[in-house]
């Protein structure tokens, strides 16, 4: 089963209180570059994996989507989106993405932030992503860049022209990674980009769109705290059709 980190009271906090939680898709720094890799919402159906507080899914129907299904893990996130939703077009339901089986071609897209990097099994996931959709239907997610999943060893000190560098560990060694973020002991699943590719690929997936996302400069002087995240890209995006 997915480590359900969001129902950890200390963890749900934390994350309750960052900016893409409290002020939605534009507060997630990358929005505008994922909302660039959407196709025509209007009249398709969408589901969307991990849906968290249901940004997303409220947003599709604004744009049009004439279903909206939404799949979580957390009791903690459904809850919320439940409470700030209020259209019957759009539908939430409980599920472990290792296990979530969707219906054949049921789908024009398939959305996901955030979510694939908690998952072990995402072989067989992605497997039936691409069965739910149909002929031609995207598939457009964000996860942590596998750069960023792989940090240097703590403690290492590196430094060139007074920047500070951010060497990687372990890069090639695929496998869970256990970070302390918001709360102890959360573990993501570090794969290389090219496994990640080459499963879509296998799959039979059309790569459309590859992008590995840190903010620019006009974020930066916004946001002179981000100032580090362009050493090395913080996301991953990807659009891909069946």
């Amino acid at each position: 089963m997915t480590q359900n980190v969001y129902d950890n009271p200390e963890f749900f906090e934390g994350y309750s209180q960052l900016g893409r939680s409290v002020e939605g898709l534009d507060g997630a720094a990358e929005w505008a570059s994922i909302r660039a890799l959407l196709p025509e919402l209007k009249g398709k159906r969408v589901a969307d994996l991990g849906c968290g507080f249901g940004w997303f899914c409220r947003y599709a129907r604004q744009a049009g989507a004439t279903e909206v299904l939404g799949f979580d893990v957390s009791q903690n996130m459904l809850a919320r989106a439940r409470a700030t939703t209020a259209d019957d077009a759009v539908t939430y339901a409980r599920a472990d993405l290792e296990e979530l089986e969707l219906a054949k071609e049921a789908f024009d897209l398939v959305y996901s932030s955030l979510a694939f990097h908690y998952i072990k099994n995402l072989d067989a996931l992605l497997a039936r992503v691409h069965a739910a959709l149909v002929p031609g239907g995207r598939l457009v997610f964000s996860i942590e860049h596998p750069i960023y999943m792989a940090p240097a060893h703590p403690g290492w000190s590196n430094d060139v022209d007074g920047r500070a560098t951010w060497p990687v560990n372990g890069y090639l060694d695929e496998g869970p990674r256990t970070t302390d973020w918001l709360a102890k002991g959360v573990v993501k699943q570090h794969r290389t980009m090219g496994t990640l590719l080459n499963i879509l690929i296998g799959f039979g997936f059309t790569l459309l769109h590859v992008e590995e996302w840190g903010p620019s400069l006009e974020q930066v002087a916004a946001h002179p705290e981000w100032a580090e995240e362009r050493e090395r890209p913080m996301f991953l995006l990807v659009s891909a059709r069946k």
